[in-house]
């Protein structure tokens, strides 16, 4: 257990000496926040369906804590090219306890940076419609963070090179992220978008985040939490066997 929280700890740490990679990580959430949430604001109230700014907070939250669990497991490539990992790796203890604790401490510097642009959304006038649902976006933050940091490890795990990441984004990350709903309203899909919106973990995470900030779930919190729990545990034992056939 030592060695999940060394791991843990400097996946922190790492993190928190990093300032320009956290002011840049908020860069594109900033972005879609202020492009979209007042671009599009005056065609989403004039289409009956409120404010665009309080619908798209949600989801440029789930997309930060997207962006940076699955890149903190993608990130063992670094760790390989360095030479970190095989220092890691030659101690003495279990695999899996090193994928745990750099899958958990990945999970929390994407819950961090979720917070982090909850906080740029306060300010630029996205309100939750009860502060005391914040623990319910919380604990979803922390399963979507645990869902892409599993499969991140899993990616990273089977990658070589840094010649894959291009591809991990172009037909892996992007398509998540705009399959999940975050810039559009889950009701009233076609056939085929509304089966790919379903297929798509995140869909259930903004989901969720959705209705614990603003009320406006499209599926049950039951729902959204055992989806996500369930893929939790698949993504986290196919990063466990992944790690655990890594090879240096």
């Amino acid at each position: 257990m030592s060695a999940i929280y060394i791991l843990w700890l400097r996946e922190l740490k790492r993190y928190s000496r990093s300032r320009a990679q956290v002011f840049a990580s908020l860069g594109s959430p900033i972005l879609y926040l202020v492009a979209l949430g007042f671009g599009l604001g005056p065609v989403f109230q004039k289409a009956g369906e409120g404010s665009y700014l309080q619908f798209v907070a949600p989801g440029v939250i789930g997309m930060s804590v997207l962006f940076a669990s699955i890149f903190s497991g993608i990130g063992l490539l670094w760790d390989r090219q360095f030479g970190f990992l095989k220092e890691t790796l030659v101690a003495p203890v279990p695999r899996l306890h090193i994928m745990v604790g750099r899958t958990f401490g990945g999970a929390t510097t994407a819950m961090v940076q979720g917070l982090l642009v909850l906080i740029v959304c306060l300010l630029a006038g996205f309100r939750p419609a009860h502060f005391s649902a914040i623990p319910l976006a919380v604990l979803f933050m922390a399963l979507i963070a645990v869902v892409f940091a599993g499969l991140g490890t899993a990616i990273g795990s089977t990658l070589q090179n840094m010649q894959g990441f291009q591809l991990v984004m172009n037909f892996l990350v992007m398509p998540i992220f705009f399959l999940s709903g975050a810039l559009f309203p889950l009701k009233g899909l076609p056939t085929g978008l509304a089966v790919a919106t379903r297929v798509d973990p995140l869909t259930y995470g903004i989901d969720g985040l959705r209705g614990a900030f603003i009320q406006a779930a499209h599926f049950s919190v039951a729902t959204d939490v055992l989806v996500l729990a369930v893929t939790a545990c698949v993504f986290l034992l196919l990063g466990a066997r992944a790690f655990a056939n890594i090879q240096i």
